[in-house]
């Protein structure tokens, strides 16, 4: 185990700890949420070029308090047991704190995907996948993966393929994986649905009065400034959701190649198409690259964005942080000792298990649809339209005056699936938030939204445990 995977899962167990002495919860009910319910490592030939690489993987089951387990699957060369066993807790109190009926899980597979080919990468996949099958460590009841770092669509298409191979009168298998391609039985809005939370949730920080008064700064998001460290799914989504949405400023951008700064301004849209078409971010006209990559850290902001892996704003680190606000976009990016040294500094750390939850929100809406094998929108958009048109029209006999076709049509269109899951995700997260806030504002012993959050998802998972019975 990697020091950095230590720290890691080290600070998810502090953290815990930390909130948990917050709580009414019985000492023995909290060990049985703390522990991992069942960890299957695995190690499984697969043919690469002319030879047989052993590759190690991972599925960590982490509460059996509500069934399925849910959470994704990553690809990396870094993957340990106790990365995968981190990530899988943070899934259970994520999904309690969105209520999300799943228990939390996470997959590891210890490889890194540029080193294979496409080929080679979909016969692990299936082989990974073929494990699980004979685990029971998969299935629409029992455990529904879905992408994480180095998997997407592609990869769950694969998954799903392989289980439908070996489960095929299995009427609900689509519901056995999510992050699918539409086509698959995949929804839409999928694809964005981490870093339009992010953005949603970073809009409900910036409203809340009490919440901005010990920061200092002014009501609403528009015009605020922010860095994003991370140009992957999560961290573009957020940048361009939080600029075309929102009016943010997004003044710095840091990839594995280095970081860029622009105080006046950069262009999320663009700057994505400059790093696609030349492979780095340095050089974007009218940016400035700094000296170090890890440099990002310390530019003065709003808002900063870590939306890459864990563990990057450290106690080596954490006294150059210069933001208002840190929006956690990645699972656990600042370890614990981290978070102590911002809280005192007055930093609102706005936490992982709330701010990221889009993605399993979503691929909740993604495994409904699977179950009842209906899109969304298909029974009541048609209807919606009609009625919406017959009201326009009345108004429009009623007072003599004709509306434009323009309007019209914007006023009587009915949802459309990625309307319904936009919506459905922003209400899931604003709730969520006045749920967190609500602990927050309501415990002068707790300072800061990370032990809310904790406590928030605690006390939801210890009710489902004893409205099960486990613990009376």
């Amino acid at each position: 185990m990697s020091s950095k995977q230590a720290k890691f899962f080290e600070s998810v167990q502090r953290n815990f700890d930390k909130a948990a002495a917050h709580t009414d919860i019985h000492p023995g009910l909290l060990a049985q949420i703390k522990t991992c319910n069942a960890i299957y490592q695995m190690n499984f030939p697969v043919k690469i070029g002319d030879s047989y690489q052993v590759i190690e993987a991972y599925r960590v089951q982490h509460s059996h308090h509500r069934l399925p387990t849910k959470g994704g699957i990553r690809f990396s060369h870094l993957v340990d047991q106790e990365e995968v066993m981190a990530l899988a807790a943070l899934m259970t109190y994520k999904c309690a704190i969105v209520d999300v009926p799943f228990g939390g899980a996470k997959g590891g597979v210890k490889i890194s995907p540029r080193a294979y080919t496409a080929d080679e990468l979909q016969r692990i996949t299936r082989r990974y996948t073929v494990e699980l099958i004979r685990k029971n460590f998969i299935g629409p009841s029992v455990d529904v993966p879905a992408p994480d770092y180095g998997t997407g669509e592609r990869e769950m298409a694969w998954i799903l393929d392989t289980y439908q191979t070996f489960k095929g009168g299995e009427i609900d298998a689509a519901g056995c994986v999510t992050g699918k391609p539409v086509n698959q039985g995949g929804i839409r809005g999928r694809t964005e649905a981490t870093g339009r939370g992010v953005f949603y949730g970073l809009r409900e920080i910036f409203n809340d009065e009490k919440l901005l008064k010990k920061i200092g700064t002014s009501k609403g998001i528009e015009g605020k400034t922010m860095v994003i460290q991370g140009m992957g799914n999560v961290g573009s989504y957020t940048g361009t959701i939080s600029q075309a949405e929102g009016g943010v400023k997004i003044i710095g951008l840091s990839e594995m190649e280095g970081t860029v700064y622009n105080a006046s301004g950069i262009d999320m849209e663009k700057a994505l198409a400059f790093r696609k078409e030349h492979g780095t971010i340095l050089g974007f006209p009218g940016s400035t690259t700094l000296k170090e990559r890890g440099d990002w850290v310390g530019i003065e902001c709003d808002i900063l964005v870590p939306a890459a892996l864990e563990s990057v704003i450290t106690e080596e680190n954490a006294h150059l942080v210069r933001a208002k606000v840190i929006g956690e976009a990645a699972n656990g990016p600042i370890t614990s000792g981290a978070a102590e040294i911002l809280i005192k500094k007055g930093v609102v750390i706005v936490p992982d298990m709330y701010i990221n939850a889009g993605g399993v929100t979503v691929s909740y809406f993604e495994w409904l649809k699977n179950l009842s094998h209906m899109r969304f929108g298909r029974m009541d958009k048609r209807f919606n339209h009609n009625t919406y048109q017959n009201i326009v029209s009345t108004v429009e006999n009623l007072t003599g005056k004709t509306i434009g076709q323009k309007e019209k049509d914007f006023l009587t269109r009915g949802a459309e699936e990625v309307d319904l899951v936009r919506s459905g995700l922003e209400e899931t997260m604003v709730n969520s938030f006045h749920q967190i806030m609500e602990v927050y504002h309501g415990n002068q012993k707790i300072d800061n939204l990370r032990d809310a959050a904790f406590v928030t998802a605690l006390n939801k998972v210890a009710n489902d445990y004893m409205t099960l019975g486990v613990f009376p």
